[in-house]
């Protein structure tokens, strides 16, 4: 659209499905990157990714034209059957369903890529039931418990 101009930053957080630490580290960086071909392919920019054992962490600007239910719902679909096709888990690969999305403003990009870049050290300190919900705190969101990530520590 000629004359559009913006600056969306987005942060998205999904879990894996029905057991804990599927993401083995030999395939991590692997996933990674395909999931950044997805977001390439999709004409949306990728800042930061870090796949933990049981979630994952993706700093992404999305075009104003971009709904980020189908985005996220891209992601989520293509990484599932690629961890599948290559056989990177003994048992079928899911994401679980539903997802965490943050916004932030250029003066945050720094802090947030250095947060999820630094993923394996902070989660020796604080489970990722403890993360997520200081994430629903921090940004003010209402929500019920049983409608949350299946947690598995």
């Amino acid at each position: 659209m000629p004359n559009t101009y913006s600056q969306l930053y987005i942060q998205v957080v999904f879990a894996v499905k029905g057991r804990p630490s599927l993401i083995k580290e030999r395939y991590r960086e692997e996933i990674q990157k395909y999931i950044g071909g997805i977001i390439s392919n999709l004409n949306q920019k990728l800042y930061a990714i870090y796949c933990m054992p049981d979630h994952a962490h993706i700093l992404i600007s999305i075009k104003p034209e971009q709904r980020v239910s189908d985005l996220v719902r891209d992601i989520k679909a293509n990484s599932s059957r690629f961890i599948n096709a290559k056989n990177f888990t003994l048992d079928k690969f899911q994401w679980q369903e539903g997802y965490g999305v943050f916004s932030y403003s250029y003066s945050d990009l720094q802090n947030v890529i250095n947060y999820i870049l630094d993923q394996s050290t902070h989660h020796r300190n604080k489970s990722f039931r403890t993360e997520y919900l200081e994430f629903l705190t921090e940004f003010n969101i209402d929500y019920k418990p049983e409608y949350l990530f299946e947690f598995y520590d």
